[in-house]
């Protein structure tokens, strides 16, 4: 008996494109609808926190870990602000990537209620790194959890007013 190919698993999430430069336009639609294997046309729109730059927002559905595959394609554009979430599912977790000219890509496992999932050997390894360097342990479990990432784009969340997605604002005002 010949065993079947399993069909891939869909998915589908929201692709943030908080900056770019207008070079960069065509290039990240051609790398996203390589990834989800269509062609692919982003309404941009301009990021007035950073003049020069364009912002747009795609909610996409593909093979499951396409997000993954999306962040990678866009690693090397240092002049990129990104995010993109991949919805779990029943069966999976989901995913946020984040990516900033600075910082480079975060990736945090996304649970089904949309928190973030921490396993104990990232807990470890951050414990372990904070006695090793002399930071807290606090420092480390911010960095875990994509604080450093969230700092600097939550600007160019709030940026758009005509976003259509409301981001809600956490933690102490």
């Amino acid at each position: 008996m010949v065993a079947q190919p399993r069909s891939q698993a869909s998915a589908r999430g929201v692709l943030f494109i908080h900056s770019a430069p207008t070079a960069l336009t065509s290039h990240i639609e051609w790398a996203v609808g390589n990834v989800l294997g269509l062609p692919v046309r982003l309404e941009w729109s301009t990021q007035p926190i950073s003049p020069g730059t364009l912002r747009a927002e795609y909610e996409w559905h593909g093979p499951e870990g396409s997000a993954s595959k999306i962040a990678s394609a866009m690693r090397g554009w240092h002049y990129v602000r990104f995010e993109i979430t991949e919805a779990a599912t029943g069966v999976n977790d989901g995913a946020r990537f984040q990516g900033t000219p600075s910082l480079g890509i975060h990736h945090s496992i996304i649970g089904v209620h949309g928190d973030i999932h921490v396993n104990e050997d990232r807990i470890r390894s951050s414990a372990r790194r904070a006695v090793k360097n002399g930071t807290s342990l606090e420092d480390e479990l911010e960095q875990v959890l994509g604080t450093p990432w969230d700092e600097e784009l939550e600007p160019f969340r709030y940026a758009g007013d005509q976003s259509s997605i409301r981001w809600l604002k956490t933690g102490s005002s």
